[in-house]
């Protein structure tokens, strides 16, 4: 026996061993008589007919045919593939890869659609190990094609010896279907409950009648017991279910558990502490995603924390040259004939993305745009997903000067872990400041001249919309590894409002802290508010419609009069002016107006602002006429809100039939404007639906899964982002970092391959790839660190607790804490 076949017979004996003591592999199912369809899958006597790109040479040695593969660069620079391979529609293939790597390193193998750059027939990510790796898979196609098999390697962050031993594409194989490990039926909130708070948990059965359920303490001892509520079939869930309450329970305590209908709940704790942790982890994964920022260790009390996420600065360089980590020091407009990227590829310019002649910049012009936080998975930074985010952040510390039951100090100086720590400032502030300060430079200098729809125009004061690469990066790519040229997009009055509002939100609150940097924000505002005024209809796009691989996303909307809204909302609380305050009396979206009634079921996000203007008016103290008006417009919406909620049998306040992209942060959302009623009421019932919405994303749904990394017993890790977790060298998702959930349009290759025909909460797949069900963003953080920082809040604030007479005006600035 030759050493290449003894080797195959320990790699087999190694995946049977594995599979013995309950390894989960990769494998899906094995094609069993299948025909082979590659030339020369065991690469004996050489390489013919696979071919090589990339610089790797391979010699036969006694582990099998071995190379060295540069580190660096993309995925898809240093191939191993062989061409003329022939697949038909409807057919079922079973494809292997045998192979090791020293040190260990990621790899793709992958068919592609020859008709299409992206996504292609099949692919899969692998890791390849020292001790060699035994992959399969089925797959079925969509497409006839002539077409290649390919095993990517490159990206890697060093160079790495490779010994191939089998690369196989056998006929035949029983593709598995999908099942979710939903586990027990007991559905919780798997982070727990606050003692004098609701508890309420959902159980799916197919029983009639009510059943007994059980809690049980920590010493497991039955604490309480009762029957369940039948609530019939739940078409968002696809599911009968039944409902139980158990707010009686006061105890506290770690390891409670809820047994109905011969099942168990995952354990949960009832605690006044229970978001402690999760307020300080959900406001600070934004360190993580800084840009032109070098990551490095921060010590608290001694001890050195977020060792594992230290990286070099990325973008830090200037635009050009062969260097990678390109931008974004001096990074120029998308120039309108096109670019190439970093392998001299033809890509769309501004011509193709507005239209001829549709924008155009001065010769020479570039901007300092670095700084900001990466947006979500990709590298990409864009001005109106920034707004909404920096919004809520600093709402959710402006809150915390009017509200009446607030944890003194849980959002000043020292409650993050961030190097800006001991400064005398608020970290969530400091956090923030990283963020604004990039959207300020983002905007154009007065006097610049650019072309825009055909016209000549002085763009001062406008705010470019965006700034990605000019095409998509790879997966296994960090910041500072990226090759790709970088450019800046055309401005749009979406952005230009947007920085508005958030740069005027930010005067009032950066005052007391640095009053010349409240000063520069305020002026920035009034720039900004002024150039939309003189350009109120530049819009942005659908780009991903336009061009097959833009590098970022779109950002696409035409509809603006919500952020008129709240762009003269803010800047009004900001200076008290009437130029504003007329603005805000006279919008559609306002109070009384066409469109004043902005309590959409899906509720608010970047694409839709009104209700962050209608939420300040309310709670940050202002003379505008009317307001008792404003306040009870949000008490009006958050009952609209609680009664959803109330009617939900998985108790979250969001039933919009279809579920959308990022349907977690709408369920936040709808949840932060009840939250908001209790801080103008202090009635208790808001209190109760918006913490019980909160239990939705910790694990009380049809999936019985966590949404937040960390928290719960089976919560999401795998989220889409090209710079952490998606290969073994990469950092993991932070704790407190939020996938974005369930959404029944199913987008991407992965979803549609494994979710066709879900039922709206069933529209998720903790896979990587899965960017459409599955991706994070800085969006979608920043309401979950609102909500969380309430709910810690609320630890004090049960029945009973003093001050809760509420304050309809909207409270008063700095009084009324109840700390712990």
């Amino acid at each position: 026996m030759n050493t290449r076949q003894q080797r195959r017979r320990r790699l087999a004996a190694i995946v049977a061993s594995l599979a013995l003591v309950g390894v989960v592999l990769p494998a899906t199912a094995q094609a069993d008589d299948g025909t082979e369809i590659l030339t020369n899958p065991t690469f004996d006597g050489g390489m013919a007919p696979w071919w090589v790109a990339g610089g790797v040479e391979f010699t036969e040695t006694e582990a099998g045919l071995c190379g060295v593969v540069p580190g660096g660069g993309q995925q898809w620079d240093v191939i191993v593939g062989q061409s003329d391979v022939s697949v038909a529609a409807g057919e079922t293939y079973t494809i292997g890869v045998t192979a090791s790597a020293a040190p260990e390193a990621s790899a793709r193998v992958l068919v592609p659609d020859p008709e299409a750059e992206w996504p292609p027939l099949y692919y899969a990510d692998i890791a390849l190990s020292a001790d060699g790796q035994a992959f399969t898979e089925v797959f079925e196609l969509a497409a006839d094609a002539e077409t290649e098999v390919q095993l990517q390697l490159g990206g890697n962050a060093a160079d790495f010896e490779l010994c191939l031993d089998e690369v196989s594409l056998l006929t035949g194989g029983e593709v598995e279907e999908y099942e979710p490990d939903t586990g027990p039926r007991v559905r919780v909130n798997q982070v727990g409950y606050l003692p004098d708070g609701p508890k309420r948990a959902t159980l799916v059965t197919d029983a009639t009648e009510p059943v007994a359920w059980e809690v049980e303490g920590p010493d497991g001892a039955v604490v309480a017991s009762g029957e369940s509520v039948p609530e019939g079939f739940d078409e968002s869930a696809g599911l009968d279910v039944h409902t139980i309450d158990f707010s009686d329970v006061t105890s506290t305590g770690t390891g409670f558990t809820l047994a109905a209908d011969g099942e168990t709940s995952y354990p949960f704790d009832i605690s006044a502490d229970l978001y402690d942790q999760l307020r300080a982890d959900s406001l600070g994964i934004y360190y993580t995603q800084r840009s032109g920022y070098e990551i490095v260790p921060v010590d608290v009390d001694g001890e050195q924390l977020k060792t594992e996420y230290v990286r070099p600065a990325g973008h830090v360089s200037e635009f050009g040259g062969d260097d990678v980590n390109q931008g974004d020091v001096s990074v120029p407009c998308l120039p309108p004939s096109g670019a190439v990227d970093h392998q001299g590829n033809p890509q769309l310019g501004a011509d193709g993305h507005y239209g001829e002649d549709g924008w155009a910049c001065p010769d020479g012009y570039a901007i300092d745009a670095t700084g900001g936080w990466y947006d979500a998975g990709d590298h990409g930074k864009y001005v109106v997903n920034s707004g909404i985010s920096v919004y809520q952040l600093l709402s959710a510390y402006e809150r915390t000067l009017h509200a009446d039951t607030v944890t003194d100090g849980a959002l000043g100086d020292s409650t993050l872990v961030i190097p800006e720590r001991d400064n005398g400032v608020p970290d969530i502030l400091d956090e923030t400041r990283w963020n604004l300060d990039w959207m300020l430079s983002m905007q154009v200098a007065d006097g610049v001249e650019m072309t825009i729809d055909g016209q000549r125009v002085d763009a001062g004061g406008l705010v470019h919309h965006k700034l990605h690469d000019i095409a998509w990066t790879g997966m296994n790519t960090l910041p500072s590894e990226d090759p790709m040229p970088r450019y800046v997009h055309r401005p749009s009055t979406a952005a230009t409002l947007n920085t508005a509002a958030a740069a005027a939100q930010g005067a009032r609150l950066y005052a007391e802290h640095d009053a010349a940097y409240a000063d520069e924000l305020l002026a920035a505002a009034r720039r900004a508010w002024d150039a939309a005024v003189a350009h109120p209809e530049i819009y942005a796009p659908d780009t991903n419609s336009i061009d097959p691989n833009p590098g970022g996303g779109p950002y696409n909307d035409t509809s603006l009069g919500d952020e008129w809204y709240w762009a003269a909302a803010q800047l009004f609380l900001a200076t008290g002016e009437g130029e504003f305050s007329d603005a805000v009396l006279a919008s559609e979206y306002h109070v009384g107006g066409a469109e004043g009634d902005i309590w959409r079921p899906s509720g608010f996000d970047w694409g839709f602002t009104a209700a962050a203007a209608r939420l300040d008016l309310a709670t940050v103290p202002n003379d505008l006429p009317g307001r008792a008006d404003v306040v009870a417009s949000v008490i009006e919406g958050a009952d609209e809100y609680a009664a959803v909620q109330q009617d939900e049998p998985f108790g979250h306040a969001y039933h919009p039939g279809d579920y959308s992209w990022g349907s977690n942060h709408q369920v936040i959302n709808n949840a932060v404007v009840i939250a908001t009623a209790y801080d103008l009421t202090g009635e208790d019932r808001y209190r109760a639906a918006a913490l019980e919405s909160f239990d939705y994303v910790l694990g009380r749904n049809a999936l019985n899964n966590s949404y937040v990394k960390g928290y719960g017993t089976k919560y999401s890790e795998n989220m889409h982002n090209r710079w952490m977790a998606s290969a073994d060298r990469l950092p993991p998702h932070p704790d407190g970092m939020m996938a974005g959930g369930a959404n029944s349009a199913i987008q991407d290759p992965v979803a549609q391959e494994n979710l066709q025909g879900c039922a709206p909460q069933f529209c998720y797949i903790d896979l990587v790839d899965s960017w459409s069900t599955n991706e994070m963003t800085i969006n979608w953080n920043a309401p979950l660190g609102w909500l969380a920082s309430w709910a810690d809040d609320m630890s004090a604030a049960g029945s009973g607790c003093p001050g809760h007479s509420g304050h309809p005006g909207g409270g008063r600035p700095g009084g009324g804490h109840h700390g712990r």
